[in-house]
């Protein structure tokens, strides 16, 4: 059972629903994508996060921590994904499934993180990582394989 207040939860429910509606089309679609704007954008402000309604994202998103999270439109996030606060995904940066990505990360696309792959708290990615990498660090490096 969620509880009352999950403001990542809320916030990824507003992303999903409207784009159902959309998907649905006609008068009921319609009117029900302008609501879950409304109530996208009332999320957003509580959560200070930029997570475009239109981002590719698949099912399990967690966020934890859902504050200050940039989220580019181009983005594409794979199935149960964590991301935590202060991550910032720019332009077509495709995350593959089960990644997890520390607080204050930047990862500066277009890159591709491959599936299982862990990101440390505060790196800066500019460039591909495979799949069971973690990774750290100003640049980030590599620091070994799961």
């Amino acid at each position: 059972m969620r509880q009352f207040w999950d403001p990542g939860y809320k916030l990824l429910r507003a992303v999903r629903r409207y784009q159902k509606a959309k998907a649905r089309g006609g008068l009921l679609g319609g009117w029900l994508s302008k609501y879950w704007i409304v109530v996208h954008r009332f999320w957003s402000v509580v959560t200070q996060s930029e997570i475009h309604l239109c981002t590719d994202i698949e099912g399990g998103l967690r966020l934890p921590h859902p504050t200050g999270i940039i989220i580019h439109p181009n983005a594409k996030i794979g199935p149960n994904c964590q991301i935590f606060h202060q991550v910032t995904l720019t332009s077509s940066v495709v995350l593959g499934g089960h990644v997890d990505i520390g607080a204050g990360a930047k990862l500066i696309g277009p890159l591709t993180v491959g599936d299982h792959a862990e990101i440390g708290a505060n790196s800066v990615v500019t460039k591909d990582i495979e799949a069971g990498t973690v990774v750290a660090g100003i640049p980030a490096k590599v620091l070994g394989v799961r």
